[in-house]
């Protein structure tokens, strides 16, 4: 073990106070320098933060992002979701692969250049995309794919391969960044100017009983999908035992199509972190903690300087705006590729330096959160919704939206339509409408909440997007006409399979099963038997999962098998004899045949 990995990792540790919970921090430190966290490593770490070796490597084993063995200089990570992929990435892979000389998975001969996949990356409105270290390059054809490789191999620089800037914040020195907002729509409440400072300072002149009744009067459901009433959230939180508590913002936006949170960091920080200071004051918190996805690593330096400006204009930290008393700040926590972290336990644990693994409910984080304390997790949208509440006051902000749904819904539009991107509209306006708006009006099927959501076809357009009716987190995936639904649906089940934190046996096994099943459909070789089959399954992995991720996960499947019945009813056959074929014997000895150099007498029998 050299003197200058033992220093380098003392050092990075000391830096995070040997904190134990802080283990996310350290482990990506040293995957920094490194470019990875090789087993000495591994030792020091745990030494240092007297803790077993064994947990260390659980964190490093988990999260995509981080890795035991030596990655190129450069990780070339390209997003391969459903989006990506029906506008061209396998095309974009492929260039990739044919100008490296390597597959997906490997890295080049000299050790200077890794080519990966990834799921999605928070860019489905401008895919096909990729990441490469911490750069973002949106929009990317096999040509381009082509020079970006030969440009690196010049000067191995990410950042030089940013040519021109995005539009609005993305154009910022401390961002410079490549990625378009693309919003096409904004709205009356949350793209509107900023009032700085506002929002605190009418909270702090109420108690904070009466701004958690303001958020409850404006009927404030979360926006991350479960559509729980927020002021709810928080008055349980408050009225927990316990001195110390915590709100954490769920910035990990992961689900495929999704990407509106991208924008509201990019240009609302300060709503967000106003609604934040906000929960603190309402719940009795000190320390608020922001979880932002690995992905969007390249806002840090903006977000932390929007922090620090906010402590010097006395927006956070002691007395905040002269409240006697009110003491809160906030810190963000990295992630590291990790589409489970986007339920609440399981980011509470990453926060705490573990593993991303769901924790069981009850109890639930508003009475046992992060480091065991009472917790509010609200998502990025839902804060900045709160901002408003607070801004405008709760009558205003119940003036948007349908009679119980109130405000309005950010809505991250991508696919088969002519115009991608992000757009702010009233919750309970119809499917129809939202269509019609971003040039998808021919799509033959809509998947509205991403790929845990539910895929619906023309019969719902007139349908209404609110909590009532079709609730979503805000990712709607346009498909047209053309489009293979059972691939579409294949293509979701990939992910989750790939997403299982594989804890329990539904989840880690039942989607393999669903995909498996689903497989032999597509292939023409099931029965009517085995639609039944899937939808049993399917109920089963909801109800037995241990958590969201599980519950959610058979939805691309049940839903298109109930709405899009037909595709799945010209898949199958009944054989007469009771028996349908599921193993092609000639082609399982091919491979042998062209090694023994002759053709099998039983397979062509």
């Amino acid at each position: 073990m050299s003197e200058a990995l033992v220093t380098a990792v003392k050092d990075i540790c000391q830096a995070h106070e040997c904190d134990r919970t802080r283990m996310m921090d350290v482990v990506q430190a040293v995957n920094d320098k490194y470019g990875y966290v090789s087993s000495e490593a591994m030792d020091l770490i745990a030494e240092q933060l007297s803790t077993h070796r064994v947990e260390v490597e659980s964190v490093v084993s988990f999260y995509a992002f981080l890795s035991s063995k030596p990655k190129g200089k450069v990780v070339i990570r390209l997003c391969n979701d459903v989006i990506d992929r029906l506008q061209g990435a396998d095309r974009v892979g492929q260039a990739f692969v044919e100008e490296l000389g390597i597959n997906f998975g490997e890295t080049t001969p000299d050790g200077q250049l890794t080519l990966e996949t990834t799921p999605c990356i928070g860019q489905s409105d401008q895919a096909p995309a990729v990441a490469i270290n911490d750069v973002i390059i949106p929009n990317v054809s096999s040509d381009k794919a082509r020079e970006i490789v030969r440009e690196l191999r010049q000067h191995m620089d990410p950042a030089r391969l940013v040519k021109q800037h995005g539009d609005g914040n993305n154009a910022h020195p401390l961002v410079g960044s490549m990625v378009h907002n693309n919003i096409r729509k904004r709205g009356d409440l949350l793209f509107t100017p900023i009032n700085r400072g506002e929002a605190v300072r009418k909270a702090l002149a109420m108690s904070p009983v009466e701004v958690i009744r303001a958020v409850k009067t404006a009927r404030l459901r979360g926006r991350g999908g479960a559509g729980f009433p927020a002021g709810m959230k928080w008055e349980f939180t408050r009225g927990a035992p316990g001195d110390r508590k915590f709100v954490l913002c769920n910035a990990d936006e992961g689900e495929p199509g999704t990407f509106k949170d991208r924008v509201l960091l990019t240009e609302l920080p300060d709503r967000v972190f106003a609604g934040i200071t906000i929960a603190g004051y309402a719940i009795g918190a000190e320390e608020g903690i922001v979880y932002l996805r690995s992905e969007y690593r390249y806002l840090i330096a903006f977000l932390e300087s929007v922090l620090e400006q906010r402590r010097k204009d006395g927006l956070l930290g002691r007395n905040i705006l002269g409240k006697e008393g009110f003491n809160f700040d906030i810190r963000i926590q990295m992630g590291a590729g990790a589409y489970i972290c986007g339920e609440e336990t399981a980011l509470i644990s990453s926060c705490e330096g573990l593993r991303g693994d769901p924790k069981n409910r009850p109890p639930f984080p508003a009475q046992k959160g992060y480091l065991d304390c009472p917790s509010v997790v609200n998502n990025v949208e839902t804060l900045c919704c709160v901002t408003k509440i607070l801004e405008l006051g709760p009558a205003s902000f119940n003036e948007f939206g349908s009679d119980r749904s109130s405000g309005t819904k950010l809505l991250s539009i991508s696919g088969d339509c002519k115009q991608p991107g992000v757009y702010e509209m009233p919750l309970g306006v119809t499917l129809r409408e939202v269509l019609e708006q971003c040039g998808g009006a021919d799509a033959a099927a809509v998947q509205v909440g991403g790929a845990s959501g539910q895929m619906v076809g023309p019969k719902d357009y007139d349908r209404k997007i609110c909590f009532d009716d079709l609730a979503t987190g805000g990712a709607l995936m346009v498909f047209g006409p053309d489009r293979n639904i059972l691939k579409v649906a294949h293509a979701f089940m990939e992910f989750f399979v790939e997403e299982s934190c594989g804890y329990c046996t539904p989840c880690r096994v039942g989607n393999r099963l669903l995909m498996d099943r689903l497989e032999k459909i597509m292939a023409g070789l099931a029965e009517p038997a085995d639609l039944d089959y899937l939808k049993e399954l399917g109920q089963t992995v909801k109800t037995c999962s241990r958590c969201g991720l599980g519950q959610t996960s058979p939805n691309p499947i049940l839903t298109t098998l109930e709405n899009f019945r037909p595709v799945y009813e010209a898949m199958v056959k009944e054989e007469t004899q009771g028996f349908q074929a599921t193993f092609d014997l000639a082609q399982a000895v091919a491979e042998a045949e062209k090694i023994a150099g002759r053709t099998s007498v039983h397979a062509h029998a």
